[in-house]
């Protein structure tokens, strides 16, 4: 079963820093790099989703605390009303939402990863 959000329905317009999960369309760690560029543009994230995916973002956050990335700003949960398209009635959803902010350490450590290690030349065959 395919778990999707949509911004509209819920009331608010699209934030440029949210990213929805869903844990059928793209790998963990297309959510976690994607994270980091939005840590990195907006000096936080928004993780949100629905049903099984939650557990989706809950390991993406700890991935990005892990690593001293991120620390965490707020945590949300609440149930939403969805149409089960199956079996036509309105069903509740369990909806999970992660704030994260940059940690001090963010900036010394993206640029770190991005330093390529010593010894290691361009024409090495």
């Amino acid at each position: 079963m395919a778990v999707e959000t949509v911004a509209a329905a819920e009331g608010d317009a699209q934030k440029k820093n949210r990213i929805q999960v869903s844990n059928t369309k793209k790998p963990l760690f297309f959510y976690v790099n994607l994270a980091k560029r939005y840590i990195q543009q907006h000096n936080e994230v928004e993780l949100s989703a629905l049903g099984m995916a939650i557990t989706t973002v809950v390991t993406i956050a700890e991935i990005l605390k892990n690593n001293g990335l991120a620390i965490e700003k707020k945590v949300m949960t609440s149930t939403v009303g969805m149409k089960d398209e199956n079996k036509g009635r309105v069903v509740q959803k369990a909806k999970i939402e992660i704030v994260l902010g940059k940690s001090e350490k963010f900036d010394l450590l993206m640029n770190a990863a991005n330093v390529p290690p010593e010894g290691a030349s361009k024409d090495e065959e």
